[in-house]
């Protein structure tokens, strides 16, 4: 890597993700990134397919990416600090393992930032009106509603307007997790870095981004509404405590 430039940490947590992080892994090495370097750090959480083995075939062809095991499954939230507690780069980006979200998005995500903008960047989902028939229309609408709806009692609580919460490509400087100390280790990660990076004052800049969301058949792992009701609770119990 070369010392002069930027360096950007991918940190993508993976479980089970066998029939997408290849692929996942194929399309970040094809992002062109002219200013910057990049460290791709796979944190697998307690994976039972393949997913180690694809991982460590793409790692044989590739200096960028680093693998941390977990002996066991933790959650998403506990694999995600897991990557950043490795990280190195001055930048950090949260990837998924499988394919909702398109790495070619990365280097709009990252402009604001690098042209010392912004410190925060999500990638938003739901500026757009959901449909409910048709080719084009919504998949998992329950989900939509459901996001929208902690999106707004995010921009409540902590008085910035901030219309997709749960995204997945959340970028930010390193500098702004200074001090923060990351208790989740399920999906209630993204209300509790959302609530403490807002509680510091930092704004965060959101700019479009279009996904390609899997149902349960695929894969997805979230439940709405056992883990909806734990980022509400999660939102309301950082507003209130440090």
């Amino acid at each position: 890597m070369n010392a002069s430039k930027t360096l950007l940490s991918i940190v993508i947590p993976v479980y089970n993700e066998e029939k997408t992080i290849g692929t996942v892994l194929e399309n970040l090495e094809k992002i062109k990134l002219h200013s910057i370097d990049r460290e791709i750090i796979i944190v697998d959480d307690g994976s039972k397919d393949q997913s180690v083995r694809i991982i460590k075939e793409k790692i044989r062809k590739s200096k960028n990416i680093k693998l941390i095991e977990h002996p066991h499954n933790k959650g998403k939230g506990a694999a995600v600090v897991t990557g950043f507690a490795n990280a190195k780069g001055d930048i950090l980006l949260i990837q998924d393992a499988d394919l909702e979200y398109n790495p070619k998005d990365i280097p709009k995500l990252l402009e604001p930032i690098l042209k010392g903008k912004d410190k925060v960047v999500y990638g938003t989902r739901l500026r757009k009106n959901i449909v409910l028939t048709g080719n084009n229309k919504t998949p998992l609408p329950f989900h939509f509603f459901g996001n929208k709806f902690l999106s707004l009692v995010t921009s409540i609580l902590y008085g910035e307007s901030i219309t997709d919460m749960e995204t997945g490509y959340k970028v930010f400087k390193k500098s702004v997790l200074s001090g923060m100390h990351l208790n989740a280790r399920s999906f209630d990660f993204e209300p509790e870095i959302t609530a403490k990076i807002l509680k510091k004052g930092i704004h965060i800049l959101e700019i479009d981004i279009d996904t390609n969301p899997r149902g349960y058949a695929e894969g997805k792992k979230i439940r709405p509404v056992h883990d909806g009701v734990i980022a509400l609770w999660t939102l309301i119990k950082y507003r209130f405590i440090k």
